[in-house]
């Protein structure tokens, strides 16, 4: 039948996820850092996901498509919770387990922070702390999931962090200039496993490239219950 659908233009997406989590009804996927329409039958074409795209890469058009499939939609729900705005599975698909607590009393872990401000927007491009600096280019929420996340990760590194959900506007310009301009000897990327932390691997992956530079790198994933995902 000829009706209404999305279309997603894969050179503008920049990989943030917010699309695949405004859709309700689970049409859209990220799949090698790009969102994908996956299931014609689930798109109701009401574009819920419209408006949750930061770079205009999603449009409606009329074509051939499956017609809606409400009843495989609310099937498709009820095999797993909801998740959250942020694309991080429900509470609903966890059993969760109250206990009573009583903690030691001990000493604060010692700060490995070494420089600020450490937001990706409020940094100076030409800070002497990038001066043959290792680099970290952090989501913010993984420091919260992360229990050593200071020593593994934070030590030894100028840290920047950024949520590509809920700033404005693309990291991959202002990243692209502090590589371009500085001596920095290696980065690492540290995300959740949520779809909306592909945005920002992806904007280091495009200033590495941008910059022109050869520099090691790496990604670490941190999964919702505060483990390294292989």
């Amino acid at each position: 039948m000829i009706r209404k659908i999305i279309k997603i233009d894969e050179e503008k997406c920049n990989g943030c996820g917010a699309c695949a989590a405004a859709c309700h009804e689970g049409a859209i996927e990220m799949i090698n850092g790009k969102a994908k329409l996956t299931r014609e039958d689930y798109c109701d074409g009401l574009g819920d996901c419209l408006p949750a795209c930061p770079v205009d890469a999603i449009t409606f058009e009329e074509r051939e498509a499956p017609a809606y499939n409400e009843a495989a939609v609310l099937a498709s729900k009820m095999k797993k919770s909801d998740p959250l705005p942020c694309g991080c599975p429900g509470t609903a698909s966890r059993a969760i387990k109250r206990e009573s607590f009583v903690f030691p009393v001990s000493a604060p872990a010692s700060s490995q922070l070494s420089q600020w401000p450490v937001q990706i927007k409020l940094v100076p491009v030409n800070a002497p702390y990038f001066e043959n600096a290792n680099l970290l280019v952090a989501a913010d929420c993984t420091a919260f999931a992360y229990g050593n996340f200071h020593n593994e990760f934070i030590r030894n590194h100028i840290t920047l962090i950024g949520c590509p959900k809920l700033d404005e506007g693309d990291y991959a310009e202002k990243l692209t200039a502090i590589i371009a301009n500085n001596s920095i000897k290696s980065v690492t990327i540290v995300r959740m496993e949520v779809p909306c932390c592909g945005g920002i691997e992806n904007a280091v992956k495009r200033a590495l490239q941008a910059s022109g530079k050869f520099i090691p790198w790496r990604v670490v994933t941190i999964s919702t219950d505060g483990r390294i995902s292989d």
